[in-house]
């Protein structure tokens, strides 16, 4: 009985030593997943950056490409083309100003 004691006095704080330490396997499980974590962050970016790159070659040698981001993010127009702009109605103006749709539409009267 005293045999077995002793080995787990001596045994005991050796394997909490491994499990708990610096370096032991609760350390390098947490390790593996940020590793895993890293490595995921890595493919993501990879994949954004060869996606910019494809971007970048398509800006360079397809006009037509050129003309569609042109149109679409600067709002640029061919000659001869007509451009259609509707009016908002006065309630949805005044929202957007935060001004009430009756103060909008007294505007040319006496309060």
């Amino acid at each position: 009985m005293r045999v077995l004691i002793t080995l787990l006095c001596i045994i005991g704080p050796i394997v909490a030593w491994l499990a708990f330490g610096e370096h032991g396997f609760i350390h390098l499980y947490r390790v593996g997943k940020e590793r895993q974590n890293c490595a995921q962050r890595i493919e993501k970016l990879t994949q954004e950056n060869q996606a910019l790159f494809d971007e970048i070659q398509r800006l360079r040698k397809d006009p037509k490409y050129v003309e569609q981001v042109a149109r679409k993010e600067l709002g640029l127009v061919k000659d001869n083309e007509l451009i259609y702009r509707f009016q908002e109605n006065e309630k949805a103006e005044a929202e957007k100003t935060g001004k009430s749709a009756e103060t909008t539409s007294r505007k040319g009267e006496k309060q």
